[in-house]
């Protein structure tokens, strides 16, 4: 038999810049979004990170989306 992949999951998280009014006429036309897993039994709530968003061009708050 196989070995179970685990409680890791992967995600997908989404920059929160698409909701600010303000920064929509600085900013290219895009969503940004990144990868990345999580151990679903440690952090059973949704993720957020502050990562660099390329559309926003500076650094800013990521939440997870399904």
């Amino acid at each position: 038999m196989g070995k179970n992949k685990g409680s890791r999951i992967t995600i997908t998280l989404e920059c929160e810049c698409r909701s600010k009014e303000y920064i929509k006429d600085k900013r290219k036309n895009g969503i940004c979004r990144y990868t990345t897993s999580k151990n679903k039994r440690n952090t059973p709530s949704r993720l957020e990170i502050k990562k660099y968003c390329k559309y926003c061009n500076q650094h800013s708050s990521f939440k997870e989306i399904k």
